[in-house]
């Protein structure tokens, strides 16, 4: 029987999307696309924090810092834009480092409402901080001329790309640590291994991804504002994830890709837009708790028996 290779058809949804980036060169299709490709990202980050068994909601924060960065790179400083990338996810990994340095000697709740008020506070700290627009943001957020027509094709190439390195880095042997502090890292402690120090890099590396994250959405929507920051992007990340699935990284990608086009259908229902696309995500993880990747198991075919070869009686 053949195996689901989920990277494989990761990769080639990303086919798909850069295909009708191109085909539509712009309009709602494109946009969609954008947003999907970010979505799926934030999602991807949000996800691999929980490899040491954590909620971090301070992943909205550093999606701002990387979209602030972006922003000011290319309005108040007019860097070149790929820099201004660069910027975006170093500056949101070096900070997230001090935060996890900080923090992260909490765990469970604890540390979701720390990372809660850190987001709070960031967005707080962009409100009345005039330089960069205060509450009313910053606008004139424009990628290259020659990149803004097919600005999607160009997301969801980098998404791709990010996606490969954080699948790379839960399969690599850093994953397994990950993993292992997940599931008791008092025993992790015990061979050698500095527990502390690999979550402090777990959450740089999530937040270096967010950071990019930031970025791309800064480019893509061409103005930013506090309000776009909120904690609420990292319950939407959430959502995703337990619709689509914790287990695999795929499912980070499954969940952001229904529920964005979900909530576009649902925009169709005016005033009861919230109430469908929240029962739904009820019925999702009620009847569905393993994500949608969960439905795998119902179509695998059942294999063989092996077959036992025995002694003859002479």
């Amino acid at each position: 029987m053949i195996k689901p290779n989920y990277l494989t058809a990761i990769l080639a949804f990303g086919l798909i999307l850069v295909s009708v980036g191109f085909l539509t060169g712009g309009g709602l299709a494109a946009s969609i696309v954008l947003w999907l490709a970010i979505n799926v990202l934030i999602t991807a980050s949000f996800r691999f924090v929980t490899l040491i068994g954590e909620l971090n909601f301070a992943v909205a924060g550093f999606v701002g810092i990387g979209a602030y960065v972006a922003g000011s790179g290319t309005v108040l400083l007019d860097l070149p834009f790929y820099l201004t990338l660069v910027l975006a996810a170093f500056i949101a990994g070096l900070i997230s480092i001090g935060f996890g340095y900080v923090t992260l000697r909490a765990k469970g709740p604890y540390f979701m409402l720390i990372s809660f008020a850190f987001t709070e506070v960031i967005r707080m700290i962009y409100t009345k901080t005039e330089i960069i627009g205060g509450s009313s943001g910053m606008i004139g957020i424009f990628p290259p001329e020659y990149l803004e027509r097919y600005y999607p094709v160009f997301v969801v190439t980098v998404v791709i790309g990010m996606l490969w390195l954080l699948w790379k880095l839960e399969k690599s042997d850093y994953g397994k640590v990950l993993i292992a502090i997940r599931n008791n890292d008092a025993i992790v402690e015990t061979v050698g291994i500095n527990v502390h120090f690999a979550k402090v890099l777990c959450v740089g590396i999530s937040s270096f991804v967010a950071g990019i994250a930031g970025a791309l959405m800064a480019y893509g929507n061409n103005v930013i504002s506090p309000g776009d920051f909120s904690f609420l992007l990292s319950v939407y990340a959430l959502a995703y994830l337990k619709v689509g699935g914790e287990s695999h990284i795929s499912g980070a990608v499954v969940g952001a890709i229904v529920l964005t086009l979900l909530a576009q259908f649902a925009l169709s229902f005016g005033p009861y837009e919230h109430i469908f696309y929240g029962a739904a995500i009820v019925l999702s993880v009620t009847i569905l708790p393993e994500g949608l990747i969960g439905l795998k198991r119902y179509f695998k075919k059942s294999s063989p028996a092996p077959v036992v070869a025995t002694k003859s009686s002479v």
